[in-house]
């Protein structure tokens, strides 16, 4: 059986349509191929969805755009604007080759750009189908229009991040000694559903030395008075646009000495990060921004991830907040400030918020206090 989102399209055709445009004007010659997944959606307002039977858009050099999608399939796609986009729908049924169909729109073409995510089974059926193109990865050219969020892109950014701080002001209904991470961890996700997402992405809860695994999930710990706890946690709107922001709580006080002033490092950290965020900037030097108050602390070794990651309809997308990215911030672009401190098989601490490039400087997405939470 096909699997495909269950979130709702986006029908905007004019902006749609730009968007099928400036793909092919980026792609200056190059055939392009987006199998199911964010870059389906964003270019045609539906991620699709496909296993064996290959579904596609193609967007030739010249030419208008096709829809490649199995007959039994096509049904699940009568609800976009493909007609009034000037995209023509091929439908194939089992025992016809659609590499072919694809070859067809893309005759001639000496470049191939191909969805970065798309399976093996069908990267083979193209080269086999177009052995004279060169392929190459979809990825650098796609994502330099979906870098640069539009209003109504931030807006749905805005309202999932409203969404998932009116979560983290809950969170104390359920983190208390005696529970495990699993019972509030499914707490929690219920919780982002009710608070306006359509689902829940991931949810993590690190309590005492878990918190020093940026990516634990969730375990059977038991809770204990004196842990400090990260809790990060995100999901889709409506939209399809991703919330993503963690906060650290303490059940009680905190049973080691060094939290408070470790933590206040922490927050030193991350707003000088998102203190740093303007127009011209480079990513890396948001990353720096960060890290040298860590290091500074003496706690450099203990930040051992990046800074931050793009975000959208993808929860990591581009552009990533690491050194070595001298990519100039431009407004539009959206992005995580995370840093965080791990001491293992003690405790950790992160904060984290969204943000997005303004003319004039940074606009957060989050708007929960920084403190550390400490729940009584």
């Amino acid at each position: 059986m096909a699997r495909r989102s269950a979130l709702p399209p986006v029908h905007d055709v004019a902006v749609l349509r730009a968007r099928l445009d400036r793909a092919r004007e980026a792609a200056a010659g190059t055939g392009l191929v987006i199998t199911p997944g964010s870059d389906l959606r964003y270019l045609i307002g539906q991620p699709g969805g496909s296993l064996e039977r290959l579904t596609t858009l193609v967007i030739p050099a010249d030419g208008a755009p096709a829809l490649v999608v199995p007959k039994l399939e096509a049904p699940g796609y009568e609800d976009l604007p493909l007609a009034e986009l000037g995209v023509d729908v091929i439908t194939w049924v089992d025992g016809v080759d659609p590499y072919n169909l694809v070859a067809e729109r893309l005759s001639g073409a000496e470049r191939v750009a191909v969805s970065d995510f798309t399976p093996a089974l069908h990267v083979f059926g193209f080269r086999d189908a177009l052995p004279k193109a060169e392929q190459v990865l979809a990825g650098p050219i796609v994502r330099e229009l979906r870098m640069r969020k539009d209003a109504a892109e931030i807006e749905a950014l805005r309202k999932a991040g409203a969404a998932i701080d009116r979560v983290h002001a809950r969170v104390g209904e359920w983190l208390r000694p005696g529970r495990t991470e699993a019972e509030v961890g499914a707490d929690i996700e219920a919780a982002i559903v009710e608070e306006g997402h359509t689902g829940a992405d991931f949810v993590i809860v690190g309590s005492g030395p878990n918190g020093a695994s940026p990516h634990h999930a969730l375990s059977g710990r038991v809770i204990e008075t004196g842990d400090v706890v990260v809790v990060d946690i995100g999901g889709p709107v409506a939209e399809g646009y991703n919330s993503d922001s963690t906060r650290t709580y303490a059940v009680g006080t905190p049973r080691d000495a060094d939290v408070a002033a470790t933590y206040a490092v922490l927050q030193e950290a991350q707003q000088a990060a998102v203190e740093a965020v303007r127009p011209g900037a480079t990513a890396e030097s948001i990353d720096a921004a960060a890290r040298d108050v860590i290091a500074a602390a003496g706690f450099g070794d203990y930040f051992i991830h990046r800074t931050g990651h793009g975000i959208g309809l993808d929860v990591h997308e581009e552009p990533y907040i690491v050194a070595g990215n001298d990519l100039p911030l431009e407004p539009g672009m959206a992005f995580s400030v995370e840093p965080g401190i791990y001491q293992a098989g003690r405790w950790g601490a992160r904060i984290e918020d969204i943000v997005v490039v303004t003319a004039d400087g940074v606009e957060s997405m989050n708007n929960q206090p920084h403190d550390l939470v400490v729940l009584t």
